[in-house]
This record gives C-alpha cells, sequence and structure tokens, in this order.
C-alpha cells in the first residue's frame, strides 16, 4: 500500500526540502501541496468542510516552487500538487512549468488539479465559477496536447492556440500523471474521461459517508475501460476505515500534516504510521 503526505508549506512551516527529507526518510512515495494564489477578504465562499478557513490558506508558498525544493532535496520522493487550480492559469505557462520540474526530477512529479471552490478567488483570476470545470478539462488537455506533440495545437471554448512549439517534453510518457481532485457529483464521469488517477477527499457523514464513497469507488472500477487509481485525500487515522478504503480499491493513501513546527509534525506523523501499520 502506498502512502504519500501533503501540507500547506508556509513561512511558519519547516521548508519544502526539509519537509521531502523527512518523507522520503520515513518511507513515504509523495509529498504533494495545494494550491491558492490568494484568499480574498471578503471571505464570501465557505469552505467546503464547514470550518473556519484556516490561516495557512492566504500564507502558502506557491506549489510548484515548493516541490522544485522538496525535489532538488531527494532522490527518489515523488512531488507534485493536491490541488492546482488549473482552470484559473494559463494552460501554457503551466505546461512549460509541469515538464520543466519533470525533466529537472528525472520524472517524479504529479499533477493534482480541481476545479475550486473560492468563487471570489476563480473571479479575481476572470473566471466564470459556472465554467470552472469546463475550464480545468480544457486546460488539461491543452497541456496535454503540448507535451506530446511537437507542433501543438488545440480549440476549445475557453482555450486555443494553434501551431505552437514548447520543450522540454516531459519525462514521463504521454505525460505526468494527471490526478483529478473532488468529490462533487461529476467527479466520476470526468475522471473517467480525462484523468489518470481520482483523488476524492474522504467522505463526510453529510455526504453520505464512507458507505456512499466506497460505491463511488467501485462504480469507478466498475466502469474504467483503462487503469484508473484511486487516491484518497485527508485520509482518516482509524485504521479499520483504512482498511475498507483499501479493499474497496484505493492504492495510495494522501495525509495532511498540520501546518506547524517540527514537534507537531512529528506527532501526526507517528500517528499517520500507527495506523498505516494496520495495512500490512
Amino acid at each position: 500500500m502506498r502512502l504519500a503526505l501533503s501540507i500547506f508549506p508556509t513561512a511558519e512551516t519547516p521548508p519544502p526540502a526539509a519537509l521531502g527529507r523527512l518523507a522520503e526518510e520515513r518511507g513515504f512515495e509523495a509529498l504533494l501541496f495545494p494550491e491558492h494564489t490568494h484568499i480574498p477578504a471578503s471571505r464570501e465562499s465557505p469552505h467546503p468542510a464547514g470550518i473556519d478557513l484556516p490561516e495557512e490558506y492566504a500564507r502558502i508558498l506557491d506549489p510548484f516552487v515548493a516541490s522544485l525544493a522538496a525535489a532538488a532535496a531527494t532522490t527518489t520522493l515523488r512531488v507534485g500538487t493536491a490541488i492546482c487550480l488549473i482552470g484559473q492559469r494559463d494552460p501554457i505557462v503551466t505546461a512549460k512549468e509541469v515538464a520543466s520540474i519533470d525533466v529537472v526530477t528525472g520524472g517524479r512529479f504529479e499533477l493534482g488539479v480541481g476545479a475550486g471552490w473560492n468563487v471570489e478567488e476563480m473571479v479575481n483570476h476572470g473566471v466564470d465559477p459556472d465554467h470552472r470545470f469546463r475550464r480545468m478539462r480544457e486546460a488539461v488537455e491543452a497541456m496535454t496536447a503540448i507535451w506530446t506533440a511537437d507542433e501543438a495545437s488545440y480549440a476549445g471554448e475557453h482555450f486555443a492556440f494553434e501551431r505552437i512549439w514548447s520543450w522540454p517534453k516531459p519525462v514521463q510518457r504521454p505525460r505526468p500523471p494527471v490526478l483529478l481532485g473532488g468529490n462533487g457529483a461529476g467527479a466520476v464521469q470526468r475522471a473517467l474521461r480525462w484523468a489518470d488517477t481520482w483523488m476524492p477527499n474522504t467522505a463526510r457523514e453529510a455526504d453520505g459517508g464512507d458507505d456512499a464513497l466506497v460505491a463511488r469507488i467501485a462504480e469507478l472500477k466498475a466502469r474504467a475501460e483503462r487503469p484508473i487509481g484511486v487516491t484518497l485525500s485527508s485520509s482518516p487515522l482509524k485504521p479499520q476505515r483504512l482498511e475498507r478504503y483499501r479493499d474497496a480499491g484505493v492504492d495510495r493513501f494522501l495525509f495532511y500534516l498540520p501546518s506547524a513546527g517540527p514537534d507537531a509534525i512529528e506527532e501526526r506523523l507517528e500517528a499517520i504510521e500507527a495506523s498505516a501499520a494496520h495495512l500490512g
């Protein structure tokens, strides 16, 4: 069973290089970083988990900078985003960033993407929230064209370009793994259509709990006509829940570390390792 970590890195946490070394030394496969370019001060959009917005959301480092720093300090650790708000980005620029990191790291980058939940943040980027899922898909399609063709073109509703050259191409072929984050109604269909891995968050009781998410994982596996992985984001610590998700088809658990100092991170790591030990 594969285990990975995620953290909101800030100026107050250990730097990404130290976090990367720690993750690799403890045997974790990957260290993935979330993205928010900013948090609108209006704070009109509620957090999807129904909690007060943690302070680190407005303080996190750029995930591509953090990924490169973590990768440079390690040799086998996979790095990447969980998740990148790709619909709020220029896909040509982002394709260059992803390919460059994948080359520099020798093929260790993973691109987790999501449509986002903060409406005001989207609007500040000129994104119509009603179009965010289509923009996300188009951005991935456009980047895939750039990564796989020597002379790439793309024609979509939100992104379009004709006959461009862009190197380097990623080491991982045909592209770095694309992980689709999200638990929305259309998530399974989107994963089946264009992602390499579905990365839902652990189910909340308000959304049907573990029963509902296990059923959706079964649906994904039954409908898939190609291999599609399942990474469980915000994985729980209770061993029985981990075992149930593993048996349902989850092939990697992604655990969050606190945006805090070394002592709090060490305490969390010990709890994660104790729970994961039950998975064998």
